[in-house]
């Protein structure tokens, strides 16, 4: 298993090309570029790869928008270690 991070969008994509993961963990708030348009971007890359939001944005029209870019599922901060091992599992399924 791999684990990489990144503290910008701009980063994460940088990240995205060189290590290819299955699942990524993406927050909506970051410099240089947000996480809306680094959905989008990535997923122009690898439309298969599985991206969970993990965000303490939780209105609903933000989460609408991150799944309607290609992200596969949204979680609101805070969550607890089982809500994020179970909203994994349920990205993993589908």
């Amino acid at each position: 298993m791999l684990v990489a991070t990144a503290t910008s969008g701009v980063q994460a994509i940088e990240k995205f090309n060189v290590h290819r993961p299955d699942v990524i963990t993406m927050d909506l708030t970051m410099p240089q570029m947000d996480g809306l348009e680094c959905i989008e971007k990535i997923i122009a890359i690898d439309p298969e790869v599985r991206i969970l939001v993990v965000s303490a944005l939780s209105d609903k029209a933000t989460g609408i928008e991150a799944l309607s870019l290609g992200a596969s599922g949204f979680l609101c901060k805070p969550f607890s270690e089982e809500e994020l091992v179970e909203s994994l599992y349920e990205l993993m399924q589908d």
